[in-house]
């Protein structure tokens, strides 16, 4: 029963019973765990950061991607509803589309549209679209906008392109 009580109380008065040395040791030894952390750290660091770009990028991606869909169905839906209002029914959806994408670069999209069967481009005149505005047909809208994958200014797998692209078909009003 003595032992239990010397133990005890050594163990009570903790660091008063220490001697020099095993205070120089301690302090040495929480210094070392600390060094050990930062070395980890900046092992890990650079993972990370690679990490988070990564998750960056693709977000970046996803909303263009998100905003390219959306400004696509708008522009088919203005085309769709002006039957008869317009001359050219290209040039007023190509506007829909450019005023739906503020962010987006207009000069690297890519417009395709078919008015009831007939195909059309952005660079061929539509002029002639709008007598293919026929109530009750098909009117789809088709735009391709480029994209790349990049992290620190290095461009990944510059050899495949990343194109986006973006279709809807309306019924004309």
């Amino acid at each position: 029963m003595r032992i239990m009580s010397h133990t005890s109380e050594s163990t009570a008065m903790g660091d008063e019973t220490r001697s020099s040395g095993q205070h120089i040791r301690a302090r040495f030894r929480s210094s070392s765990q600390k060094g050990s952390a930062l070395i980890e750290f900046a092992f890990v660091l650079p993972v990370l950061l690679l990490l988070v770009t990564g998750i960056a990028s693709f977000s970046i991606f996803l909303s263009n991607y998100m905003e390219l869909t959306d400004a696509v169905s708008t522009g088919a839906r203005v085309l769709a509803i002006n039957r008869g209002q317009t001359t050219d029914p290209c040039a007023l959806t190509v506007t829909t589309v450019d005023n739906a994408t503020p962010y987006m670069n207009h000069s690297s999209m890519v417009f395709s549209f078919s008015l009831n069967g007939t195909t059309y481009s952005k660079t061929s005149s539509c002029t002639s679209g709008a007598a293919n505005l026929v109530q009750g047909g098909a009117a789809t809208v088709t735009v391709t906008y480029p994209c790349s994958i990049a992290a620190y200014g290095h461009v990944y797998d510059p050899a495949s392109s990343c194109t986006m692209t973006a279709q809807t078909t309306e019924i004309i009003q």
